[in-house]
């Protein structure tokens, strides 16, 4: 997944889905996910399955821009980071 700019409202609850598929070899799934955010979002709740990670997002003031970063570990010990940038605007 490459760093994307993607766009929400500051009253908005949105979620976000990171798809880890082409990433992951065969067999291989994702153990633990965590995510981290950048001061000024919040995270509402987080899940993941064995190839996707998401996040439920919150918060954030007009005309800032935040990243928000998703870390996982595989079941094969890989672990790897993926990062997008959420640019907050009144929609």
């Amino acid at each position: 997944m490459a760093v994307a700019d993607h766009k929400k409202d500051p009253d908005a609850v949105l979620d976000w889905v990171w798809d880890w598929n082409e990433w992951l070899d065969d067999g291989e799934t994702i153990s633990t996910s965590d995510f981290f955010v950048t001061v000024g979002l919040t995270i509402n709740s987080e899940s993941n399955t064995t190839k996707t990670a998401t996040v439920w997002l919150s918060g954030g003031t007009a005309g800032q821009v935040y990243q928000v970063t998703n870390r996982i570990t595989t079941n094969a010990g890989r672990t790897d980071d993926r990062s997008i940038t959420i640019r907050v605007t009144e929609r």
